[in-house]
């Protein structure tokens, strides 16, 4: 037995959330063959990494990540990477296949001029794609919703008939035994969220198939948050499979109570023998498009219908008033956030609306003495894809989600650098901060969870509930993903204001047994690979 890598004179974290050992981790290509003090003494040429200090744990796993595009850009993922995050995973509602002419269109349009075309039908081959580009994190995905739905219905808030369902099933077949990790949904979006829960199953039974999950952003974290729970948990009952909840939070300050609620519907399901997950950022606003603010229906038909309501004096005001109502349809996340003071404008740096960036939605509407609702309409019309934070949770409620054994962790964000062109380009500080966020302020100075509990919600948890195998633990025959990092600085750094800033405290990672980031600093290695379910 050969070694091609040592991590020498660490505190081993292995990811099964125990207390940490002194230890050397030795590793032959890809692999890790021991895990045992004293075992460092590999030969004169062996590069070793020195841990001294240090903690050694498994590469993180980053649950839900936006980063596809942002890696075909630029294949380090720096702001991930930073952090220790050695696997990305994909799929929050939309993923970067199947497509049809629709998807692709919608995709696109969020990409800048100099960013490459869609040339890719099929998930897979996006996946494919990145690992022989080159990256610095392995990646994987789930089959999106958004896509499915386009395919079978388009963007029609109707049922599929039983020939597109068959259709869409038989896609979704094709990407399951080509490694996909299940469907992940977003049900708060048109059109995703026209699908009724029997559709959803029916979608699931496929899954099942093959052993994948179902993981979804629920149709309400708000007024409806209750009923949501309980649909991913029927949903994942009636179909067989593993359902997670996305980035777990009650929304809106009168929602915040139901969130220990929501937690006992979670238990409740898996003291019944239900595999049912959660994972979170730890922030207390969210991000998304302006747009999601308008309600659902006025989306149907894509934007050139919406861009034609709004023309429309009669159909603008009625969408003035379904932004400022209370609905039992659809999750409005402008009252969910307060109102005009809680919604954070982030337009494009480059793009039409620039000049708001960085004020609050009634900020705006004060600059231009007109009305916040109004400022909201013309700001989505003029940049459709427009990206606002909406500030809707509490700590509390945050640190009552993340004290449960059964939630990961995941940024919801792509990956950036600090450096141009990607520093001006709007983003949260979760992109930079949400694995340090969790090691520095809920491990060392809040003392929520133990460090090796913390370890363990960012590595064997999701890396066994997604079906990744071999990975997410530190012991021989593994693969050889492991940061190395210091529990006393580890810590974030990004706010809202100033999202472009790394995290500190990390010193090495190695993706399959090459360092991508060696004594603070890339080394330039991109050794990521595209993973598929049980393989």
């Amino acid at each position: 037995m050969t070694t091609t890598l040592v991590i020498s004179g660490g505190t081993v974290h292995d990811g099964s959330g125990g207390p940490g050992r002194v230890a050397d981790v030795l590793v032959d290509g890809d692999r890790i063959t021991a895990v045992r003090p004293g075992a460092g003494a590999a030969g004169p040429d062996v590069p070793v990494l020195d841990a001294t200090g240090l903690v050694v744990a498994p590469g993180f796993v980053n649950v839900l990540s936006h980063a596809y595009f942002t890696l075909e850009q630029d294949g380090r993922g720096l702001s991930d990477l930073y952090q220790g995050v050695t696997t990305q995973i994909f799929g929050e509602g939309t993923s970067i296949g199947p497509h049809t002419p629709e998807v692709r269109a919608e995709l696109e349009a969020g990409n800048g001029p100099d960013d490459p075309p869609l040339v890719w039908g099929r998930l897979s081959e996006f996946l494919a794609h990145l690992e022989g580009k080159g990256v610095a994190q392995n990646v994987a995905s789930f089959v999106g919703a958004h896509n499915l739905r386009m395919i079978g219905a388009g963007s029609d808030d109707r049922p599929m008939t039983a020939a597109e369902l068959s259709r869409v099933r038989g896609v979704l077949d094709e990407e399951m035994a080509d490694g996909a990790l299940g469907v992940g949904s977003a049900l708060i979006y048109p059109p995703g969220c026209f699908a009724s829960t029997d559709e959803l199953v029916a979608l699931c039974e496929v899954v099942a198939r093959y052993g994948g999950s179902y993981i979804s952003h629920l149709r309400s974290e708000g007024d409806h948050f209750l009923d949501a729970v309980d649909e991913l948990i029927t949903i994942g009952r009636r179909a067989g499979v593993h359902a997670e909840i996305y980035h777990l939070k009650a929304a809106g300050r009168h929602n915040w109570p139901t969130m220990a609620r929501a937690v006992e519907r979670v238990e409740a399901a898996r003291s019944a023998g239900q595999p049912v997950t959660a994972d979170i950022y730890p922030y207390l606003a969210g991000q998304t498009q302006l747009g999601s603010s308008i309600p659902p229906h006025f989306h149907e038909g894509g934007h050139e219908a919406l861009a034609a309501r709004l023309a429309d004096p009669a159909e603008r005001a009625r969408i003035r008033e379904g932004v400022t109502t209370p609905s039992e349809r659809w999750e409005n996340l402008f009252l969910a956030a307060g109102g005009a003071d809680g919604v954070m404008l982030l337009p494009d740096p480059n793009g039409p609306a620039a000049e708001y960036r960085g004020l609050s939605l009634r900020q705006a509407a004060d600059r231009d003495g007109i009305e916040p609702v109004e400022t909201l309409l013309r700001l989505v019309e003029r940049e459709p894809t427009l990206h606002a934070m909406y500030f809707m949770m509490s700590e509390e409620v945050l640190r009552t989600a993340l004290r449960n054994p059964w939630v990961s962790v995941g940024s919801d964000a792509p990956t950036f650098a600090t450096e141009a062109p990607y520093a001006d380009a709007p983003t949260h500080p979760r992109a930079y901060g949400t694995f340090a966020r969790i090691l520095g302020r809920y491990v060392r100075e809040q003392s929520l969870l133990t460090l090796g509990e913390a370890v363990r919600r960012m590595t064997s948890l999701p890396a066994g509930n997604l079906g990744l195998r071999d990975r997410g633990l530190l012991a021989p025959g593994k693969y050889a993903d492991i940061v190395v990092f210091d529990p006393e600085t580890v810590g974030d750094h990004a706010t809202y204001e100033e999202p472009h800033r790394y995290a500190t405290g990390v010193r090495h990672v190695v993706v399959n047994g090459l360092p991508a980031l060696a004594d603070g600093v890339p080394t330039g290695n991109l050794p990521g690979r595209a993973l598929r379910r049980g393989r």
